[in-house]
């Protein structure tokens, strides 16, 4: 899928220092956020805690906005190939089941919510900059179209659409909640009750 997330900054593709730079400034950014939250955030200690100049910092993310938007692009991304790279291995071992391939990918999503459940605390506290709410909304469309696709439903009819969309706000909800858990094993709990019940609702009426 396209990027659906504004430039935060230089279109250039980060190499050698510039990269070290970049993820410096996020680390930090991701810090600063999650502690204080987006408001609060001053760009004036997400540089002091990074060792990077403010003026780079503008250089780079253009500011606060762009710092956050690049952290949910990063997250986006990552989501998304670690789903993608489940799908392929479970093709490649001939499963063709539509359901179970949905439940796969379900998991791996899961997983990496766990994984990066730093930055999905953040997102739980829709504390965002101005404008984030309708990306996000635009992605998590896009995340509803894919998942039909991968179960096969008719998107032209409505329940169809709309048992897709439950499944999908399943997934999302769960992801949340793993911010807070305690320790791997309660997440990993989670993990498998939902997969449980993805299988249970992915099954189509009749």
């Amino acid at each position: 899928m396209s990027g659906i997330v504004e430039s935060a900054g230089t279109e250039e593709a980060p190499t050698g220092q510039h990269r070290t730079v970049r993820s410096a400034l996020l680390d930090a950014a991701l810090e600063v956020f999650t502690e204080r939250g987006y408001a609060d955030a001053g760009l004036a200690e997400i540089a002091a805690r990074s060792g990077i100049p403010v003026g780079s910092l503008f250089q780079h993310y253009g500011g606060k906005r762009g710092l956050y938007l690049a952290l949910w692009e990063e997250f986006r991304e990552a989501q998304e190939r670690r789903t993608a790279a489940t799908l392929t291995a479970e093709r490649g071992r001939g499963v063709d089941d539509p359901i179970a391939l949905f439940v796969a990918g379900a998991r791996a999503y899961l997983e990496g919510a766990w994984d990066n459940r730093r930055f999905g605390r953040l997102l739980v506290e829709d504390d965002g900059p101005p404008g984030f709410d309708a990306l996000r909304r635009q992605w998590d469309r896009a995340w509803v179209r894919r998942n039909a696709r991968l179960l096969e439903v008719d998107e032209k009819r409505r329940a169809g659409r709309v048992r897709v969309r439950v499944l999908t706000t399943v997934i999302g909800g769960a992801a949340r909640e793993l911010g807070d858990c305690g320790d791997e094993t309660e997440a990993q709990e989670i993990v498998d009750e939902v997969c449980g019940i993805l299988i249970h609702l992915s099954a189509p009426p009749g």
